[in-house]
């Protein structure tokens, strides 16, 4: 028979993208074949994210656009995944009849079943599949790769347990769940005999990773190990819970010169009063101290974080101490969110409300902030020598190629434009910066020693 072409399509995080390798390769083993071309597949598939209001339109605007294949085009059947229908399960059956079957995240490795069920009814029934999660992806689950073959994102947890009261991920993703330590090894080790030269570690809480095991492997010990594989390049750690965020933990990026002097730390607010109605652990004091314990045991290291403006309660006094953090505290890279209210948390009906408008405004006046110290930070770079992996070539002219130093993490940081007469992607080069914008760096090969 004639191989079934699927598209799949993965919203959201890198997390969700995991999820949709295994997906893909379910489906290969299964005897389907996956394109990436949205028109030839007679079955589509959308993985959806649904953790704040523009996750969740993004993805109803996605799954109504495809719905257009089945008036228009080859596609026989449109399936949604993901957080949206274990979010909304019962709402999408009744408001999208378009889709024939909605499926949750336990419904990950049984893709591939459902698939050949609804395929192969004359009149099939639309479905709706959304089990209380559990699935932990390991090993000996097939991931079929969506990323460039020089890097890999590697699950090693799922779910939370932090009850953050923003936040409706324990509801849709289950509470956490650790892989076993070697499980998580194995997996990096078949990457790596693949070629992949970058993984990066991410996980809903990456820093809980070992605390509900029986063996109480930790994130230290964890990272230790990897270092050791063969071919590996560069291990980096996304999504860092900063209370949890340990001296040890530190110790081990400072010594080991494969992990990347990179942390993701999302703190969300300064303001004590808003991180004890967030549900977050610990202080403004505890936070400030968390992050000159890394740079003086890390020096140099690269820091990321997310916040979070217009959370109830948000004075205009409690913002400018937010801008003021972010003044003194210079992190590499920023992002943020405008708070986004969601029935099912603990903060849905925490008053007072901010107005739109005025979110808006403060998460610009934020990132033109965070704007002007990235700027500062990228020129003092200039001169400096660093190692650079090769994504592929660039639109520039001048600087031909297009890669990443340590302090850039893929798809959410800036690039490095760099100039040279060849370079393959997942090379490794050493170059000198020779020039920087608000976000990017420019850099030129270093000639080889003769």
């Amino acid at each position: 028979m004639k191989a079934i072409p699927v598209y799949l399509l993965s919203l959201g995080c890198p997390k969700n993208l995991v999820d949709a390798e295994v997906m893909s390769a379910t489906l290969l083993e299964g005897g389907f074949r996956v394109t990436n071309r949205e028109k030839e597949a007679e079955a589509v598939i959308v993985n959806t994210c649904a953790f704040i209001r523009p996750a969740k339109e993004e993805s109803i605007h996605e799954i109504l656009r495809l719905a257009d294949l089945k008036r228009k085009g080859k596609c026989r059947h449109l399936v949604v995944t993901g957080c949206l229908p274990q979010r909304y399960g019962r709402e999408l059956f009744s408001a999208l009849p378009e889709v024939d079957l909605f499926l949750g995240p336990e419904e990950v490795p049984r893709i591939s079943s459902h698939l050949l069920a609804l395929l192969s009814e004359p009149s099939p029934k639309r479905k709706l599949h959304v089990p209380r999660p559990s699935f932990l992806m390991t090993a000996d689950h097939p991931r079929h790769p969506s990323t460039p073959s020089h890097m890999a994102y590697l699950k090693i947890a799922d779910g939370c347990s932090n009850r953050c009261t923003y936040c409706i991920i324990p509801s849709i993703r289950g509470s956490f769940r650790s892989r076993p330590m070697e499980d998580v090894l194995r997996e990096a080790e078949s990457l790596a005999a693949r070629g992949v030269k970058e993984v990066i570690l991410v996980a809903q809480d990456i820093t809980s990773y070992g605390r509900d095991l029986k063996e109480k492997p930790t994130l230290p010990g964890l990272l230790t190990r990897l270092a050791g594989t063969e071919g590996l390049r560069w291990i980096r750690v996304l999504y860092t819970y900063p209370a949890r965020l340990t001296a040890d933990l530190l110790e081990t990026i400072a010594r080991e010169d494969r992990i990347c002097k990179y942390l993701d730390v999302p703190v969300q607010h300064i303001d004590d009063d808003i991180l004890a109605a967030m549900n977050r652990r610990g202080t403004a004091k505890d936070l400030r101290d968390k992050i000159a314990l890394a740079r003086s045991i890390v020096p140099g290291i690269a820091l990321r974080t997310s916040l979070i403006v217009g959370f109830p309660g948000e004075t205009r006094g409690k913002f400018r101490k937010l801008l003021r953090f972010v003044e003194e505290t210079r992190f590499d890279h920023l992002g943020v969110f405008t708070y986004s209210r969601e029935e099912g948390t603990a903060a849905f009906d925490h008053p007072p409300r901010i107005k739109e408008k005025t979110k808006i405004a403060r998460r610009d006046a934020l990132m033109k902030l965070q704007a002007s110290i990235s700027a500062e930070i990228n020129r003092s770079k200039v001169g400096t020598i660093n190692d650079v992996l090769i994504e592929g070539r660039s639109r520039n002219k001048s600087f031909p190629f297009i890669g990443r130093t340590m302090g850039q993490a893929p798809d959410i940081d800036g690039v490095t434009f760099v100039r040279a007469r060849e370079a393959c992607p997942g090379e490794m080069l050493a170059c000198r910066i020779v020039s920087a914008s608000t976000y990017d760096l420019f850099a030129e090969k270093i000639p080889a020693q003769r």
